[in-house]
């Protein structure tokens, strides 16, 4: 998977390589889906809702130029792959999900694989979380019409922000946005890409 889906395609942060190579997708999804754990594709997870493809989740990584000793907030929790990936990057993940059974299903795989740096909390991805703000990176893994408030005001100055940004039927386009020393918001465009919608409804 590494080296065709990933590597092959142009990732190329050894760290985020080696994070892709240690987390084992097939205890992210259910018995059927195991078999297929490792295709370069979204597979269901329950609730309506998908893991990323590998691709996409090294490739938001690398986008959030995630380092040692950063604090990374994620949006859109899932079933906690990319939580785990980022987890190997970085310090510390905060990581937000608002339905509740994939949040509990989340934390506690997370837990039994001693991903003891990832915390979950279930509850409006919009709103961030606060608490350990300011976020040296933060990654969102659902789509929304614009950047929330509120997850830019959580961004530390020299912070990264990927989301990817349009409508549900929309062209989405994954962006990254940087806070500069001076406090300013530049915004670079990195492709297109096809997200399920950021909702503010907990469930």
């Amino acid at each position: 998977m590494v080296c065709r889906h990933i590597k092959g395609r142009g990732i190329s942060d050894p760290r985020v390589l080696e994070a892709m190579a240690a987390v084992p997708r097939e205890a992210f999804v259910g018995a059927v889906q195991a078999r297929r754990a490792y295709a370069d594709g979204p597979l269901p997870i329950g609730e309506g809702q998908t893991i990323s493809q590998p691709y996409v989740v090294a490739w938001m990584a690398e986008a959030a130029e995630v380092g040692l000793g950063d604090r990374v907030l994620e949006v859109g929790t899932g079933s906690g792959y990319a939580a785990a990936v980022l987890g190997r990057l970085a310090d510390a993940v905060y990581t937000v999900e608002r339905n509740a059974v994939l949040a509990q299903a989340a934390a506690e795989r997370l837990r039994e694989l001693g991903c003891d740096n990832v915390k979950v909390r279930h509850g409006d991805g919009n709103q961030g979380w606060s608490e350990h703000a300011p976020y040296d990176a933060i990654v969102v893994a659902a789509a929304g019409p614009a950047v929330p408030g509120a997850l830019r005001a959580q961004l530390r100055k020299g912070g990264r922000l990927v989301i990817p940004v349009g409508g549900r039927w929309a062209t989405q386009r994954l962006v990254r946005e940087r806070r500069r020393e001076s406090g300013e918001i530049t915004c670079e465009e990195l492709g297109m890409v096809r997200f399920v919608p950021l909702v503010d409804e907990v469930c």
